[in-house]
């Protein structure tokens, strides 16, 4: 029998394997879907409860806070974007974290589990194909970034406002 830390690590690697291996070959599975005349379905988000949400047919047991759609990657196809509060084994203080997920052949699999953009996330929403993100820094400050897909992640693209009380971040952050 496998100890919980064994199975985590597992399981661990197992989610980066195949985030990693898929990545390459989306527009082939994109290809295949069209061949059969399957269409994606529009992305879902269903809550059991306060922990434990459903993206289609993927588990997502945190408490989830944001939830958008929008093409990040560029292949054209829509992607979903779900704010989570969780820890991560390099921050394992609970907070609010960006999963970014695609459809492969009908099923829903991660794109991207964002363990920290650039500041300490506040919110996010999709704009002009970047994910702009209002963060708090650790000087009680705010910042307003624009960060777009790089290959294998969020790579960040450029500040909208920095240094700035919530209240003028939060303006810029809603236009």
């Amino acid at each position: 029998m496998q100890s919980k830390s064994s199975l985590y690590m597992i399981r661990t690697l197992t989610i980066g394997l195949v985030t990693l291996c898929l990545l390459p070959q989306a527009g082939r599975a994109q290809a295949s879907e069209s061949a059969i005349g399957q269409q994606p379905q529009p992305f879902e988000l269903r809550k059991e409860h306060d922990s434990l949400y459903w993206v289609g047919d993927w588990r997502l047991p945190y408490p989830v806070y944001q939830f958008q759609t929008g093409d990040v990657n560029g292949d054209g196809s829509e992607d979903a974007m779900v704010g989570v509060v969780k820890g991560t084994r390099f921050y394992p203080e609970k907070a609010r974290r960006l999963f970014i997920f695609k459809q492969v052949n009908g099923k829903v699999r991660p794109l991207w589990l964002g363990s920290k953009l650039g500041g300490i996330l506040e919110d996010f929403r999709f704009v002009d194909g970047r994910i702009r993100a209002l963060e708090s820094t650790t000087d009680s400050l705010y910042v307003v970034s624009d960060y777009k897909w790089s290959g294998f992640g969020m790579k960040f693209d450029h500040h909208i406002i920095k240094g700035v009380d919530k209240e003028t971040a939060t303006k810029y952050f809603g236009n």
